[in-house]
C-alpha cells in the first residue's frame, strides 16, 4: 500500500518536469527499482495507471528496470548475485557481504513531447 504515495510523487515530479520543459505530455518515465528498495514494481505500475488519469502523464509508458541484490565477497572482492539461503561466493567459496546494490529507487529519466 505504500506504493500509492510514492507513485503519486512520481506523477507529480514527471508533470512538473513536463511543464518546465513546456511539453504537451509525458511519453515515458524510466524508473529504477531495487529488489531490496521496499517497493514493488507491479504495484507502482497499477497505481500509475490510476493516478496519471487526467494529468499530463496520462497514457505515458512506465518502464521499470529491476535491480537484483549483489553481495561482495570478503575474500576475493568479486560481486555476485545473491541467491536464497546462501552467501557463498561462486568464484572462491568465500563469504559475501551486503552492498547497496539492490536498494535503488529513483527516476532515471523522463521523456516528453
Amino acid at each position: 500500500m505504500h506504493e500509492y504515495p510514492i507513485t503519486s510523487q512520481i506523477v507529480k515530479i514527471a508533470g512538473e518536469y513536463a511543464q518546465k520543459a513546456q511539453a504537451a505530455r509525458v511519453v515515458k518515465i524510466n524508473l529504477v527499482v531495487g529488489d531490496y528498495s521496499g517497493f514493488i514494481g507491479d504495484s507502482i505500475s497499477m497505481y500509475f495507471d490510476i493516478l496519471s488519469e487526467g494529468t499530463i502523464c496520462e497514457g505515458a509508458e512506465l518502464s521499470i528496470r529491476k535491480v537484483h541484490p549483489m553481495l561482495r565477497c570478503r575474500s576475493c572482492g568479486d560481486l555476485f548475485k545473491k541467491v536464497p539461503f546462501s552467501f557463498e561466493c561462486p568464484k572462491c567459496g568465500g563469504e559475501g557481504g551486503p552492498t547497496e546494490i539492490g536498494k535503488e529507487f529513483y527516476i532515471e529519466s523522463i521523456e516528453v513531447e
